[in-house]
């Protein structure tokens, strides 16, 4: 009898364990789960997304447990940079795939040749595919609806859709090859390693342009994640964070894209607010991605050179190249301005490669005739100011009054608002409107109504740009004061930062400006 009972105890618990496993499975939505793996072009992973904050946690407690296994992690990385690109963009990281396989068999190639002529035709090569491909998806719809307009043809676009961030994973390569190419850097003797740096996921959906020479020899260092490093990292996440969601977001959704939908509806004093809003949002929109990609290089034990130094504080057109987008004003310089002879052939000359050089740099944003007015506009005045240093030289050591170096940084950025209204406008018919407004329906007498009526985005207006023009020795503080913090205390820090950023969100993903290039 007592066998008789355990065999129905037995019986009863094998039961009631199926059951359980039953109802465990039954309670997982396996729709979800197969939504983490599938590709969804409506809503594709971005840093903003809480989807990436869920799998960055997962993703870096696995990597710290791989710090002693070089070759794992190193593969870890890969699969995970590759699986967040096919999130972003689905099929296309086959693309990426490609350009790498390419690009490192042509390093290589340059590695093992001496003779000039087919280490140029190798370059050329290259040139080709990158260029080629970035041609095809950005320029083709372009291209065709141009000589559809002169030839008076119906022109239906393309349905080209162009996969994120391919601008700046084809110039991280090309710079790697060009490197090559003039003997600054040897090739990549592993496959491994190029896709490594080539697929990286923090900087690939929109930059920095980070290059070869700077990020490869990194990838075999000992890991070593410093308090330091750990608290400057968590910091930069932090204020990216905050530049995107809490101030760049909120303007753009609230009020710019209001202004630059409909210009003649608000008068002159709105659409320059409308003006100061977008230099404001694309600011934090962009140097926001880039904080958080060199934020969240550095928790994982590299480190990027900086993409913003504060450009509004510029007190000249060049200064503000020197600060915006540096990865990129830099790759142009160095691979595009020089490359056309630079300033080493007359005057003349240096100013055509100049204008050149921006207006290609314009035409990098994207497939519109706006964007090369923009580069344009931007040639013209360092143009200008070359040619007005070259009337009225500077000591080196002569340093402007704080009077006259308040009116350079207000004219400064003043030109380089006034390009943004090209760089935002859907229309050249638009930019027209914004201009007319500002100029001839002014209406200074709306101001109390605007102050009152859009209170909030005053105040993130103001605030915006008082942190912007902040002392840099004041986030130098915050930054040390968190990376001595004890952890609890950070983790403490970034929960309030991310309660804030969730309670003042957009209904709606805001995906960053930058990924469309």
């Amino acid at each position: 009898s007592c066998s008789l009972v355990g065999s129905e105890m037995c019986i009863r618990d094998s039961n009631n364990m199926k059951t359980g496993a039953i109802s465990f499975w039954e309670s997982i939505d396996v729709s979800k789960v197969v939504d983490l793996f599938v590709y969804d072009g409506q809503n594709p992973l971005m840093f903003n997304t809480g989807l990436f904050l869920f799998l960055f946690v997962g993703f870096i407690w696995i990597y710290r447990l791989l710090a002693r296994r070089d070759t794992l992690r190193i593969y870890f990385v890969i699969l995970f940079s590759l699986y967040f690109y096919y999130k972003s963009s689905g099929l296309c990281f086959l693309l990426l795939l490609f350009v790498a396989l390419s690009d490192y068999s042509l390093g290589r190639l340059l590695g093992w040749v001496s003779w000039k002529w087919m280490r140029r035709f190798f370059v050329l090569m290259s040139m080709a595919v990158n260029l080629g491909m970035l041609c095809y998806f950005k320029y083709t719809n372009l291209l065709l609806g141009t000589i559809a307009d002169f030839t008076r043809e119906p022109f239906e676009p393309l349905d080209i859709v162009l996969p994120i961030g391919i601008s700046f994973f084809t110039f991280r390569s090309l710079s790697y090859i060009i490197d090559v190419y003039r003997r600054q850097m040897s090739p990549v003797t592993s496959l491994r390693d190029y896709v490594f740096y080539l697929s990286f996921f923090p900087p690939l959906a929109a930059g920095p342009v980070v290059r070869a020479k700077d990020f490869v020899p990194q990838i075999h260092r000992p890991l070593e994640i410093t308090p330091m490093l750990l608290g400057e990292g968590l910091f930069l996440v932090m204020c990216g964070l905050i530049k995107k969601v809490v101030i760049s977001d909120y303007i753009s959704v609230n009020f710019v894209d209001r202004i630059f939908d409909n210009p003649m509806l608000y008068t002159g004093f709105e659409n320059l607010m409308g003006v100061y809003g977008y230099t404001l949002q694309i600011y934090c929109d962009f140097s926001g991605y880039s904080d958080m990609a060199i934020g969240i290089t550095l928790l994982m034990g590299y480190r990027f050179k900086i993409n913003f130094d504060s450009p509004y504080k510029s007190g000249s057109i060049t200064e503000f190249w020197r600060r915006w987008h540096i990865s990129l004003s830099s790759w142009l310089r160095d691979y595009l301005y020089i490359s056309l002879g630079g300033n080493r052939r007359g005057k003349v000359r240096t100013y055509f490669n100049l204008f050149i050089t921006m207006v290609l740099g314009g035409l990098w944003h994207g497939a519109s005739w706006l964007f090369v007015i923009w580069g344009a506009w931007h040639g013209v005045l360092l143009i200008v100011h070359k040619v007005y240093r070259r009337i009225f030289p500077v000591a080196k050591d002569d340093r402007p009054g704080i009077i006259r170096h308040f009116f350079h940084v207000l004219l400064t950025f003043h030109v380089v608002a006034a390009g943004w209204i090209f760089f935002r406008s859907p229309s050249l018919d638009v930019a027209g409107q914004i201009f007319t407004q500002i100029f001839t329906n002014f209406r200074p007498e709306a101001i109390p109504a605007f102050v009152s009526g859009y209170a909030v985005i005053f105040v993130a207006l103001v605030v915006g740009y008082l942190l912007h023009f902040a002392p840099h020795r004041w986030s130098q503080w915050l930054q040390r004061e968190l990376s001595w913090s004890p952890l609890v205390v950070k983790a403490a820090i970034l929960a309030l930062v991310l309660f804030f950023v969730l309670q003042v969100r957009s209904s709606e993903l805001v995906p960053f400006i930058y990924s469309q290039f």
